[in-house]
């Protein structure tokens, strides 16, 4: 795209020198009339050829992006979970809390105690500590997190909902 369009505007400019040098104001205006033309003429095309639509992806390609997309964030979970308590609080437990409200219709705004009942019923004392959205330590960055395994029996649980 830019080339034909610098090009003109290159020759553009040569004939504008020229034009000093030669002071002969008719031959000037008619040679610079053209070359104008052509410079926007060669910039509708170059403006025009962009526009085209570009290949579709076809569904083969698009199903491998989003495979691709899927591994990347299991492995972006994955390392946060085996990272310390802090990242655990700061990226893991709102998304779990968010999947467990979801799962099983609990919403902690409407009863926190039926939210914290149902919470331990479908985790336990050990795995709801690390979905409670109330548990959050403010000196987790020295602390390990649960790790690995912890966040795929989460995951199961929820998945069994």
């Amino acid at each position: 795209m830019t080339r034909p369009v610098a090009a003109a505007l290159v020759l553009l400019v040569g004939v504008e020198i020229y034009a000093v040098f030669r002071l002969d104001r008719d031959d000037v205006l008619t040679v610079t009339a053209v070359v104008l033309a052509a410079a926007l003429i060669a910039a509708r095309w170059a403006l025009a050829g962009d526009t085209a639509a570009a290949p579709a992806m076809s569904e083969a390609d698009e199903r491998a992006a989003a495979l691709r997309r899927w591994t990347e964030r299991t492995e972006t979970l994955i390392g946060w979970s085996e990272s310390t308590r802090a990242d655990w609080d700061r990226r893991l437990r709102p998304m779990l809390a968010r999947q467990f409200e979801l799962a099983t219709g609990q919403r902690k705004a409407r009863n926190p105690k039926a939210f914290e009942v149902t919470g331990q019923m479908l985790f336990g004392p050990q795995l709801w500590q690390w979905v409670d959205p109330e548990n959050v330590s403010r000196t987790g960055v020295d602390e390990p997190g649960p790790g690995r395994a912890a966040l795929d029996e989460i995951l199961r649980r929820l998945e069994r909902v």
